[in-house]
């Protein structure tokens, strides 16, 4: 999948200067973090970084076996998908809320949503949905990745963030979340010590 984005959009070093920025100026997040989704895109997207064009015939292709397959979950989260790579968030989401009006149970599906939620300023929707996808799957890194990211730019629960990352370092350390994690509480810690005790996983 390529629904990565949010997390492994931050390196260390951009996450401390944003973060250092929020705590110095208190104001709140009005917007997702651009600057830090362009530092370093998720692994799946082009190395540039650059949004992918949409992929119209595809779209077109997924639509009509949505239409003839009205069952087919898997098929409206591919739709998602090609929708979320154009950064045509709302659509993405709708799709991805059919998904899940089929497979509840997705947590994948679920955090995927969750960062479409994030990236069209709805950061209390996005932290409900990684709450429903951790209460399918309490162990699923990625969620709890993307949520760190949501606590620390979106609500600046600076504590709440490096908690969330903590977790992702303790059950995942050399995965591709787990390292993100530990950049990003290293960036964390830089820029404010205090935030999460300075504690470890």
């Amino acid at each position: 999948m390529s629904r990565e984005s949010l997390i492994f959009a931050i390196s260390g070093t951009v996450f401390g200067l944003i973060v250092g920025w929020l705590i110095g100026s208190q104001r709140p997040v009005q917007s997702p973090p651009a600057a830090a989704a362009q530092a370093a895109p998720a692994p799946a997207q082009a190395a540039s970084g650059a949004t992918r064009a949409f992929d119209q015939s595809r779209a077109e292709a997924l639509a009509t076996q949505a239409s003839s397959e009205p069952a087919n979950a898997a098929v409206r989260a591919q739709l998602g998908n090609v929708y979320f790579d154009a950064d045509r968030f709302d659509e993405a989401i709708r799709w991805y809320q059919e998904s899940l009006g089929l497979n509840p149970r997705d947590p994948n599906v679920s955090t995927d949503l969750g960062i479409a939620y994030y990236y069209t300023n709805q950061a209390d929707r996005a932290l409900e949905q990684f709450a429903h996808s951790l209460s399918v799957d309490p162990v699923h890194t990625k969620t709890l990745l993307n949520q760190g990211i949501v606590l620390a730019f979106a609500k600046q629960d600076l504590d709440g963030a490096a908690r969330s990352w903590e977790r992702v370092v303790e059950l995942a350390p050399a995965s591709p979340e787990g390292q993100a994690a530990s950049r990003a509480l290293e960036g964390l810690r830089s820029a404010h010590p205090a935030a999460g005790g300075g504690t470890g996983g």
